[in-house]
């Protein structure tokens, strides 16, 4: 199995859950907008030029959410995902969707607002917007998590969809003095020892 990934990037997702289920890969590393990652032969693997991608023999995937779903159902053996027939199912599958739908197309903005774009470029008003947003997001995180130490029961996919979105917030602007569910979250998932790995990659 073969990663194609770039520090800071959702691709640290799909690294953290091949380290929590101890799934052996390789990894090819990229630096986020390097030439090559433009070149026509990776652009055969992801036709945006993007990462994560990964290979599974004769298949290709990329886009973090797809691969963490095919991850969990092909090599997962059970196990990250509550049983269909649970409560915490449904629960699973919203918080699984949440990050990509409502988070981390405010944390996009911020990114580019503030990283890549030079100073002359930049406009304040949309990370100001953005950031409000990002608020109004962890807002349902935060009540999504009270009373509990994960947001579908056990630490499941989830956690690494919502969380890294929640993780990447935090370093991204978001308050997190008001949302202290989502500020105990981070902290714990950032204790994992996986998510360490995957973060040190």
């Amino acid at each position: 199995m073969k990663l194609y990934h770039a520090p800071n990037s959702r691709s640290v997702r799909i690294l953290w859950l091949l380290e929590e289920l101890a799934i052996p890969h390789e990894v090819v590393d990229f630096k986020l907008g390097e030439k090559a990652m433009r070149d026509a032969p990776y652009l055969k693997v992801h036709p945006m030029g993007r990462v994560p991608a990964l290979e599974d023999g004769d298949i290709t995937l990329f886009e973090s959410g797809a691969i963490v779903e095919y991850l969990l159902a092909r090599h997962g053996n059970g196990r990250m995902v509550p049983a269909q027939d649970s409560p915490e199912f449904p629960v699973y599958l919203q918080w699984l969707h949440y990050a990509e739908g409502m988070i981390m197309p405010q944390v996009n903005v911020i990114v580019v607002e503030t990283v890549f774009l030079p100073p002359e470029r930049r406009n304040q008003t949309n990370v100001d917007r953005a950031t409000r947003l990002l608020t109004r997001m962890l807002t349902a995180v935060d009540a999504g998590l009270e009373g509990s130490e994960y947001l579908a029961g056990d630490f499941s996919g989830a956690d690494i969809m919502t969380g890294h979105a929640c993780y990447a917030a935090s370093r991204f602007g978001a308050d997190m003095t008001s949302f202290p569910q989502v500020a105990a979250y981070v902290e714990r998932l950032g204790a994992r020892p996986a998510f360490q790995r995957a973060l040190a990659r």
